[in-house]
């Protein structure tokens, strides 16, 4: 049976440190037909992988970090992680059928330049602390394996197969297991090769690997907030989380509008909040002319004191031809986060009497919400018809008008 412990790795130096984020899942408890898997999702104006990926690159002590993922999701990975430089971000490696291949797929490919301590860290555990990570890099110094958990407070009930209590469990001693999970390299990958040769599979926890090795492993507070983001309601919670620090942080709060008409003329349909509705007109501009989209657009950049739209992306630009007005509210929104600020909320009203907008409105708001990186209850979408009054009455266009309401930081 393997040691529980071995002596400190390179007493001379400091240990060097590797994390396998694992991001391999599917996600099916907070997917849907529109969103992404839930580890590429947006919480506010960043995807949570890249803000998980994040909390390990501040941390001074991390070597280089090493993501497990799903082969079909190279695309959404390098959208993801285009904002993150740093030579310790490793290429991504594929992932395997479950999560326990998948752990063994990371460990493999850092076989090469092996490091003296690995930490395996669930990608959707966006909000993992500085001292938690401190804590297992430290208890690695002493044991093989090393776990972060959460003690239980509440009282824990044992029931049967109909529903009926049967006994209270004792919780003293008892802990939720979360990750990081740390170990020393060559113990944790040689026991989930060993795992693999005798046809062992389905392990959903690094650390039971370890302990079916016959290593001791050791409790370390990982903190209650380390939360894994599985159901809606999980990322309903961290919106508001997140939105009530940046609410602190960001004192100056401004108003921005932003007003937009185009020409409706013959053809299949209209793209409205980035939904295409069939129809027996369409609009005429230089992009998809979606009206409504430009006239939120020039609300933020309004708020920020930054032009207007047809300043950042000119008509007269033939790179713009065609192109998907997502993509300018998305510089605006990423114009308003460099600046270290948080949209709030934005309203948009569209003035038209055709085509109908109140069938498609839920998926305009899942839209605008999800281009903005903030909480579908953060975005109103109306529209009226003008009583046949003016250019909108005669059905010769669509106008639209937006605001948006944003905090930033106060100017030092």
């Amino acid at each position: 049976m393997p040691s529980s412990t071995t002596s400190p790795a390179r007493p001379s130096a400091r240990p060097t440190v590797a994390v396998i984020l694992v991001a391999a899942g599917r996600g099916v408890r907070a997917a849907s037909a529109e969103a992404p898997p839930k580890q590429y999702r947006r919480l506010h104006d960043r995807p949570v992988i890249a803000r998980t990926i994040s909390a390990f690159l501040d941390h001074p002590g991390i070597d280089r970090v090493l993501t497990v993922i799903h082969p079909d999701d190279r695309d959404l990975y390098a959208a993801a992680v285009a904002g993150l430089d740093d030579s310790r971000l490793f290429p991504p490696v594929p992932g395997g059928a479950d999560r326990q291949a998948s752990c063994l797929a990371g460990l493999a490919a850092l076989a090469a330049d092996a490091p003296d301590y690995v930490l395996i860290h669930d990608a959707v555990r966006p909000f993992i602390r500085r001292g938690a990570i401190d804590r297992v890099i430290e208890a690695l110094g002493r044991e093989v394996a090393v776990l972060c958990g959460v003690p239980v407070i509440d009282t824990v009930k044992r029931a049967d197969a109909a529903g009926n209590v049967v006994e209270t469990v004792p919780r003293q001693g008892l802990w939720r297991a979360a990750t990081p999970q740390g170990f020393r390299y060559a113990e944790i990958a040689a026991a989930h090769k060993a795992l693999a040769a005798r046809g062992i599979t389905g392990v959903t926890d690094d650390a039971a690997v370890a302990e079916l090795a016959g290593h001791r492993v050791l409790l370390v507070d990982g903190g209650a907030d380390n939360v894994k983001l599985t159901t809606t309601e999980d990322f309903q919670m961290a919106e508001q989380r997140l939105a009530a620090e940046t609410f602190l942080a960001c004192p100056d709060v401004r108003v921005g509008t932003g007003y937009d008409v185009h020409v409706l003329e013959p053809g299949d349909g209209v793209t409205l909040c980035g939904v295409f509705i069939p129809h027996d007109r369409r609009l005429k501009g230089h992009s998809d002319a979606d009206v409504a989209l430009h006239a939120l657009t020039d609300a933020i950049l309004g708020a920020l004191g930054d032009g207007d739209i047809g300043k950042h992306f000119p008509p007269s630009d033939e790179r713009w031809r065609g192109a998907a007005s997502r993509l300018f509210l998305e510089d605006a929104v990423r114009r308003l986060a460099e600046r270290g600020g948080l949209l709030a909320h934005c309203d948009v009203t569209i003035i038209a009497e055709a085509p109908k907008v109140g069938p498609h409105r839920e998926a305009m708001r899942a839209a605008i919400a999800e281009t903005c990186g903030i909480a579908v209850d953060r975005v109103g979408v109306k529209a009226t018809t003008n009583e046949g009054l003016g250019f909108a009455g005669r059905r010769e266009g669509i106008a639209a008008i937006a605001t948006a309401t944003v905090r930033l930081p106060l100017a030092g």
